[in-house]
């Protein structure tokens, strides 16, 4: 298995990791792994050089790192 197909799947459990999260209402655990999740996304994106991906998931941090300073700023 190569460097990137680990990194690609590590960054895929993670993000399922905070799927289930969202879904046992964890907070604030689903953010946090969701967090992860896009960020190993966004490395692997630009490793394989997807931009699509990298795209994808520099908008949905952005989202949930909203959400997060959003929950702890009130």
């Amino acid at each position: 298995m190569t460097r990137t197909n680990i990194l690609k799947w590590v960054a895929t459990a993670f993000t399922l990791g905070g799927a289930l999260s969202v879904s046992l209402s964890w907070e604030p655990y689903n953010m946090i792994l969701l967090n992860i999740g896009s960020t190993l996304f966004i490395v692997w994106g630009y490793l394989i050089r997807d931009r699509a991906i990298i795209t994808v998931n520099m908008g949905l941090l952005g989202i949930y790192a909203y959400g997060l300073i959003i929950r702890f700023a009130i």
